[in-house]
C-alpha cells in the first residue's frame, strides 16, 4: 500500500475517531437535557393539577377532577395521569400506550429514554386527600434526539468528504517531491539522470531529494566514465585519431571475419588507395596541411561509398587508405575506383597538393574462397598497375573462378530477384543463442535467409541483400522472411523467441510498417515472439526510426536487438536513448579472442560493462573454439552464437511432428 493510501486511511480513522467521540458525546448531553425536560414538565404538570383538583376533591365532587385530569392528558404531552388515595388505591386514571413516530425502532431499542414519574399532594384542608401521579410521554423526546442525531451525523459526513478531498489534494502536495524521487529512481534504473531542480520546503523531504540528486549526479558520472573508457580502449586499438575511420588492425579484422565466415558466400571488394608526395607536402606546409589533406580524402571516400552499408574504411598508414566492401557485386569495382580517383583529380584543382598527381587506386574483386594476404596482394598489384597507367590511375584485378551459375549483371540480378519473390523462392534457416554458462538453454534463434535459385542452388542472404537494398527490394523480402516465421508453431519448434534481422530501409516503406503492424495485432497465439535485428551501423544512422519502431513493437510484446555491436565507431552513449533488449559483438572481436593479454579481451570486457550497466544483455557471434568460450565466460557475456554451438539448420528440419 502507498504512503498516500496510508495517510489518507489514518486521517479518516482518526476523523471517525473524532466523529465517534462528539457524536456520543452529543447524543449523551441531548439525553441529559430531554430527560431533564421531561421530568420538569411532569412535575410541573403534577403540582399545578393537585392545586386544580384539591378543593374538588374537599367537596368529593370527583366528576369535576375526572374532567379536569382528562383535559391535562388529552393535550398529549403525558403516557400517564392518575389520582390515587392514601392507600394507593387508584380513583382515576388515564393512560396512553407509548407510540414513537418517524423515529426507527432500533434507534429506540438502542438508546433508552427514562422518563421519570413525578407526583404531587392533593390536600383537603391540612390533610392529604390523595396523590396525582403524571409520567411524561416520550414520543417527542425520542423524535427531538433522532432529528438532532441525524443533522449531526449529516454534519460531520460533510465534513468527512471536505476532509478527504481537501485533504487527499493536500498530501499529494505534500508528497509530490516523494513522487518525483520515485519516478527520479525509475528513470535511474534506465539510465536516465533526472535532477529535480526544485526542492522541497519540508526538511526531512529536502533532505531525501538532495541525497537522491547527489547519487543520480554520480551514477551518471560512472556511466559516463564507463563510455569513455570503452570508446577510448577502442580508438586506441582500432581506431585513427586524425581521420575518425578505423586503422589497419582494424581493417584487416573486419576482412579476416568475413573470409572466415561459413555461412556466407565469399564475394566482395577490397580498394588500396595512396597518396603521393604527403611527406612532401608534410615538409614544406606542416603537418596541419596534411592532416587536412587525409581528412579532405577521408570525406570524398565516405562519399563514394555512402551508398554501400556494410562498408568499411580504414586509413592503414600514412596516406594509404582502404576500403572493403563485402557482398558488393564485382562490376560495382569499375565504377568505385573510376569515382574515387576521378575524386582525387579534382584535389589538385584546389592547391591542397604539392603535386596533381594525388593519388592512385587499386581493387581487387572475389567471388570465391581466397585469403586476406591473396586479396590484399592482389589490391596492392593493381595498384601498381594502376601507376603504370599515369596521374590519379586505377586499376581492378579479379580473383574469381568460372563459374555459370551465378547471374553476371545487375540486370540479371534483378530479374532473377523478383521471379524468386514472386514464386517466394526463399528458404530459412536457423542458429541457436545459448546462454554462456548452460548451452543447454536456447535464449533464441536466429534466422538466415537463403533464395532458391531456379537450379535448386541456395544464395546467402549476404550475397543478394546489398544489391536487394539498391533495387528497393530489400522490403519485400523482409515480409516474406516475416510472414513465414509468423506462421511457425513455437510448440512444435521447441523455441519460443525468434530473432528475424530487418533492414532500416524496409522501415521506410509506409507499407511495409502498415502490414506489418497489422500482422503484429493479429499474430496467432502459437506464433514464436519476434525479436527484429538491425545491424548497429544501419540503427545508429536511423536511430530516430529504429528508436519509434522498437517502441510499437515493444507494445505487443516482442524485443528488439542490435547486430555486429562494436562494427561501428559511434558514441555507444546512443545505448541509452535505443535501449536494445540485446546487442551482438561483431564476430571480427570474438575472431581475435586468443589469450589473456590481447586487446580485443580488454574491449569486448569494456563493451559488456557498457551494456551491463543500462540493464542490455551482450551476445557474442560468431564463436568458433572452447577456448573463446571460455574467454566469454570469464568476461562475463551473457551468451554465444556460432559453430562450436551448432550450424545454421533449415527450419523444416527443426519441427518437431504435431
Amino acid at each position: 500500500m502507498t504512503l498516500y493510501r496510508q495517510l489518507i486511511i489514518f486521517t479518516l480513522v482518526l476523523f471517525f475517531l473524532l466523529f465517534a467521540g462528539t457524536w456520543y458525546a452529543k447524543l449523551d448531553s441531548t439525553r441529559s437535557f430531554l430527560t431533564d425536560q421531561l421530568e420538569s414538565h411532569a412535575q410541573d404538570t403534577a403540582t399545578s393539577l393537585g392545586l386544580s383538583v384539591s378543593q374538588y376533591v374537599i367537596q368529593n365532587d370527583m366528576l369535576v377532577v375526572e374532567r379536569m385530569i382528562s383535559a391535562v392528558f388529552d393535550r398529549g404531552y403525558y403516557r400517564v395521569v392518575k389520582l390515587t388515595d392514601m392507600k394507593q388505591q387508584v380513583l382515576i386514571e388515564r393512560v396512553l400506550d407509548v407510540k414513537i413516530e418517524n423515529v426507527p425502532p432500533w434507534f429506540i431499542r438502542w438508546i433508552p429514554l427514562k422518563t421519570p414519574e413525578a407526583v404531587a399532594n392533593v390536600m383537603s384542608g391540612w390533610i392529604q386527600a390523595g396523590t396525582i401521579h403524571v409520567m411524561s410521554h416520550p414520543g417527542y423526546a425520542y423524535k427531538t434526539l433522532w432529528e438532532d442525531m441525524v443533522r449531526t451525523t449529516l454534519w460531520f459526513f460533510a465534513c468527512g468528504i471536505f476532509v478527504l478531498i481537501a485533504g487527499g489534494f493536500g498530501l499529494r502536495v505534500l508528497l509530490r517531491p516523494l513522487v518525483l524521487v520515485e519516478r527520479q529512481a525509475d528513470a535511474l534504473c534506465r539510465k536516465e539522470y533526472e535532477i529535480q531542480e526544485r526542492v522541497p520546503w519540508t526538511k526531512e523531504l529536502r533532505r531525501v531529494v538532495e541525497a537522491m540528486n547527489r547519487m543520480t549526479f554520480k551514477v551518471k558520472e560512472m556511466f559516463e566514465e564507463q563510455v569513455t573508457q570503452a570508446e577510448g580502449l577502442r580508438e586506441r586499438a582500432y581506431h585513427d585519431p586524425v581521420t575518425g575511420l578505423g586503422n589497419r588492425r582494424y581493417f584487416e579484422s573486419q576482412i579476416t571475419a568475413r573470409l572466415d565466415r561459413r555461412d556466407s558466400v565469399t564475394k566482395g571488394i577490397v580498394l588500396l588507395i595512396k597518396l603521393n608526395e604527403l611527406e612532401k607536402l608534410n615538409q614544406q606546409k606542416g603537418f596541419q596541411a596534411g592532416d587536412e589533406l587525409l581528412k579532405r580524402v577521408t570525406a570524398l571516400l565516405q562519399e563514394v561509398t555512402k551508398q554501400y552499408a556494410s562498408c568499411v574504411l580504414a586509413r592503414l598508414t600514412g596516406g594509404d587508405f582502404g576500403i572493403f566492401l563485402p557482398d558488393a557485386p564485382p562490376w560495382d569495382a569499375e565504377t568505385i575506383a573510376g569515382g574515387v580517383a576521378n575524386k582525387l583529380s579534382q584535389l589538385a584543382a584546389e592547391q591542397i597538393t604539392v603535386t596533381d598527381n594525388v593519388g592512385h587506386v587499386g581493387a581487387a574483386t572475389y567471388d570465391c574462397t581466397t585469403t586476406i594476404g591473396r586479396l590484399l596482394s592482389e589490391a596492392d598489384l593493381a595498384l601498381g598497375a594502376a601507376r603504370q597507367t599515369g596521374p590519379n590511375g586505377w586499376n581492378v584485378r579479379a580473383i574469381t573462378e568460372e563459374t555459370d551459375k551465378m547471374p553476371l549483371g545487375q540486370q540479371q540480378w534483378k530479374d532473377m530477384l523478383e521471379k524468386a519473390l514472386k514464386d517466394r523462392r526463399i528458404s530459412l534457416d536457423g542458429q541457436p543463442v545459448v546462454k554462456t554458462t548452460d548451452r543447454n538453454h536456447i535464449l533464441h534463434l536466429e534466422i538466415f535467409s537463403r533464395i532458391i535459385q531456379e537450379d535448386g542452388k541456395f544464395l546467402s542472404a549476404g550475397v543478394f541483400m546489398p544489391l536487394a537494398e539498391r533495387l528497393m527490394l530489400v522490403s519485400s523480402i523482409d515480409r516474406i522472411v516475416l510472414e513465414e516465421v509468423m506462421q511457425l508453431d513455437s510448440s512444435r519448434l521447441g523455441i519460443g523467441n525468434i530473432a528475424v534481422n530487418v533492414s532500416p530501409a524496409s522501415l521506410q516503406d509506409d507499407s511495409f510498417q502498415q502490414w506489418l503492424k497489422s500482422a503484429l495485432k493479429n499474430l496467432p497465439q502459437t506464433a514464436p515472439r519476434l525479436i527484429f535485428e538491425f545491424s548497429e551501423f544501419g540503427a545508429v544512422q536511423n536511430l530516430s526510426l529504429v528508436k519509434e519502431f522498437s517502441t510499437f513493437v515493444r507494445e505487443y510484446g516482442h524485443a528488439m536487438g542490435l547486430d555486429h555491436y562494436g562494427q561501428s565507431f559511434s558514441n555507444l552513449g546512443y545505448l541509452k536513448s535505443l535501449r536494445p533488449d540485446y546487442v551482438k559483438i561483431d564476430r571480427a572481436y570474438t575472431g581475435e579472442l586468443k589469450d589473456e593479454e590481447s586487446d580485443s579481451r580488454f574491449f569486448i570486457g569494456s563493451l559488456c560493462s557498457v551494456a551491463h550497466s543500462i540493464d542490455i544483455m551482450v551476445i557474442a557471434e560468431g564463436v568458433e573454439t572452447e577456448q573463446q568460450v571460455q574467454i566469454l565466460k570469464e568476461l562475463n557475456l551473457d551468451a554465444i552464437q556460432g559453430y562450436v554451438i551448432d550450424r545454421p539448420k533449415p527450419i523444416k528440419e527443426m519441427l518437431k511432428n504435431a
